[in-house]
């Protein structure tokens, strides 16, 4: 489940639990793939849902492989997150390439 707000002419989607979020958007982006390096981030994220429902998000080396992943996607970590986070590794963000529109 999730909730739908508007705000002017945006519309957010927004889900409150990882069950939400693994049954609706994650199970979304498996049928309809994105298209751009996007897809890349999405795999990403996936990683860090992973992560999350093993529980692993709640150790030190899990904790620092989730800062890891998120900081190898697109917009990265801030500055200021960059600055007291200084072992940073980035790892390898993989190359999308857009097969074709699943369902126009």
């Amino acid at each position: 489940m999730g909730s739908i707000s508007k705000s002017r002419n945006i519309v957010n989607y927004s889900v409150f639990s990882v069950k939400d979020l693994t049954n609706s958007i994650i199970s979304h982006f498996m049928k309809y793939p994105l298209l751009s390096q996007k897809s890349a981030d999405f795999s990403l994220f996936n990683s860090i849902v992973d992560l999350i429902i093993n529980k692993f998000h709640h150790t030190i080396e899990g904790f620092n492989q989730t800062m890891n992943i998120k900081a190898s996607m697109n917009k990265g970590l801030s500055q200021n997150i960059k600055h007291k986070f200084i072992n940073i590794v980035l790892i390898n963000r993989p190359f999308k390439v857009a097969d074709k529109i699943l369902d126009s």
